[in-house]
């Protein structure tokens, strides 16, 4: 794959102001590439162009923007052992997961090419007579989507496919960290029969790009994903311009292991949600909160498959847990191992830098026990590999800890009690319950989203992503009466 590493604005690969190198956090030696870095002139030719593509994409029937999405959606997919090596050596996840990753943003566009087609109206008698009333959905105009390095290209793939779909441009603002993945997604979108403009690539650090789109009145919508606080800052700097937001922030996901749980099952799922991804999903299961009668075989054996784990190069055949992405990543990391530490935690394992063959961000993953729910590690979201245990004498206890947090993405349950799991399903404060799952992977066809401090605005994904990426509008046709 012939790597660029220019921006893609107003139709044309376009060198930057500046460049960022890029290195592979599971061999430092190993440089992907210097990508451009745009400026507020290149922005602004951005969203200039979107507004006059937009127009033309907006009038365009149904049947091409289903090709256009199926065609890119149909590449990813063809293409998922190419682009998903290129995100394990850019993010460092393993590889099978990088595959993975790209397969599924690929089936993202698939289903978003249908959804294309079925883009209907209603229509209804108005109380008056002779009024007829017709109600349909129109796009909301040029949406900026911000997107995280942890997806690199499922993420936006979620965010720009229904935008697409629905008749809207975007300017799309990802992570530094992640900046291959970007563009060999706008390499295909690139590629496709688009007006010029439609689909921008701008990027370009937070606090110049990011910040520039927040505070842009030519900005109809604001799709993001990534901390709290940057969130709540670009909800700041919008609101004067009244941008639709749809944000999907931070997290701190509880698994409730019950007595009555097969226990095995319970350590498996806690391991893929507490690690997974080298724990760096927003879905990842932080705190385990165990019933006491089995909080002692269940944390032997959880221990005994965390140090079990496999962490090395994510390229690697056989690598279960690949570097965390970043050198401030691990040391924010091992800095919330010391944190637990003082606020009395007993880490049980892992929470250590490890040397591997090539010089690389890695961490062995860790868990501590013997936690309370008011400790730090228990309240912020670390992103990392690292799980807490928080033990619970009762259902009643351990439902009341799931729920004292000011998040509430995704909360699960381990049992064999239906009318337990039914209540903890209906009682969870979170905007998607697991039961005798993990709280780490959902589907691309039905909504996904919290509640609190982890999301705000639309749900994405499904049919509901229409809420946000168009606006409904209602007409009156007055039909005179018969002659």
């Amino acid at each position: 794959m012939a790597l660029e590493t220019r921006n893609f604005i107003a139709g044309e690969w376009q060198d930057g102001a500046a460049t960022i190198e890029n290195r592979n956090p599971s061999d430092l030696s190993d440089v992907i590439g210097a990508f451009a870095q745009a400026n507020e002139a290149q922005l602004d030719q951005a969203l200039t162009a979107a507004h006059r593509a937009q127009v033309e994409w907006g009038a365009t029937g149904p049947q091409k923007r289903h090709d256009v999405l199926m065609a890119i959606g149909t590449e990813l997919m063809a293409r998922a052992d190419e682009i998903g090596t290129l995100v394990a050596r850019e993010e460092g996840k393993p590889v099978a997961e990088g595959r993975g990753e790209v397969y599924r943003a690929g089936q993202f566009f698939t289903y978003f090419a249908a959804e294309a087609l079925r883009q209907l109206g209603q229509t209804a008698d108005s109380v008056r007579p002779d009024i007829e009333i017709d109600v349909r959905r129109e796009p909301v105009g040029v949406v900026a989507i911000i997107s995280p390095w942890n997806f690199p290209v499922a993420t936006p793939a979620w965010k720009i496919a229904p935008a697409l779909a629905f008749g809207n441009a975007v300017i799309w603002k990802p992570a530094n960290q992640t900046p291959a993945s970007a563009v060999a997604l706008t390499q295909i979108i690139a590629k496709q029969d688009l007006p010029r403009g439609l689909f921008n690539l701008v990027m370009g650090p937070g606090r110049a790009i990011g910040q520039a789109l927040s505070e842009s009145a030519a900005v109809d919508a604001i799709s993001f994903t990534g901390s709290v606080p940057v969130g709540r800052g670009i909800a700041a700097a919008a609101i004067p311009n009244m941008t639709k937001l749809q944000m999907e922030m931070g997290s701190k996901n509880p698994m409730v292991i019950m007595e009555d749980c097969d226990l095995d099952l319970a350590v498996a799922h806690s391991v893929n949600a507490g690690f997974g991804g080298t724990g760096q999903k927003c879905t990842a299961a932080s705190r385990l909160v165990v019933h006491e009668r089995i909080h002692d075989a269940f944390v032997e054996r959880l221990v005994a498959a965390a140090q079990a784990l496999k962490v090395g190069h994510a390229l690697e055949e056989g690598t279960q847990i690949g570097p965390v992405v970043s050198a401030d990543q691990l040391s924010a990391n091992l800095d919330y191992i010391e944190t637990g530490k003082q606020e009395g935690a007993e880490l049980l394992c892992g929470g250590t830098r490890l040397e591997r063959a090539t010089e690389g961000h890695f961490m062995a993953p860790a868990v501590f026990a013997g936690t309370r729910n008011d400790m730090r590690i228990n309240r912020e979201e670390m992103f990392a590999p690292i799980t807490c245990v928080i033990k619970a004498g009762s259902y009643d206890e351990a439902l009341h800890i799931a729920n004292d947090t000011e998040f509430g993405l995704t909360a699960g349950i381990m049992t064999r009690d239906l009318a337990r799991a039914t209540h903890f399903r209906r009682n969870a404060r979170a905007g998607c319950v697991m039961v005798n799952l993990p709280t780490a992977g959902t589907d691309y066809h039905v909504p996904f989203g919290g509640r609190g401090a982890s999301s705000y605005g639309p749900r994405e994904q499904g049919r509901y992503a229409e809420e946000f990426y168009t606006i409904v509008k209602t007409s009156y046709i007055h039909s005179g009466a018969p002659a």
